[in-house]
């Protein structure tokens, strides 16, 4: 299993429109074949950073939901919602696994 750590700069000035961008991604990506963890806005510290992050099986797996993603009606909406509204600054993505399983002794 991978984890996608999607880190975003946004605009600080626009909060409400990375909200909603992330509200939409809550429907489109889990039916589009990922496992979404969540989406994270600004809350103390950096006004400007934000996360979204979720889990697929593969990189393959990966190709295909992004695919997927790129065909979806929200998703699209989605994308043309950003472009348009300009609240991304800037967007990386990194994919990690999990190297700490199991945690603790549950003793």
């Amino acid at each position: 299993m991978l984890t996608c750590i999607i880190e975003y700069d946004i605009n600080p000035n626009n909060p409400d429109a990375f909200a909603q961008y992330a509200r939409n991604w809550g429907q489109a990506i889990p039916r589009c074949g990922a496992n979404l963890v969540g989406y994270f806005a600004p809350h103390e510290g950096s006004s400007t950073r934000a996360y979204g992050i979720y889990n697929i099986p593969s990189l393959a797996d990966y190709e295909t939901y992004r695919a997927r993603l790129a065909a979806d009606p929200l998703g699209q909406i989605n994308y043309e919602f950003a472009r348009s509204e300009k609240f991304l600054l800037r967007e990386r993505r990194t994919f990690v696994k999990c190297v700490s399983h199991p945690h603790g002794d549950p003793a």
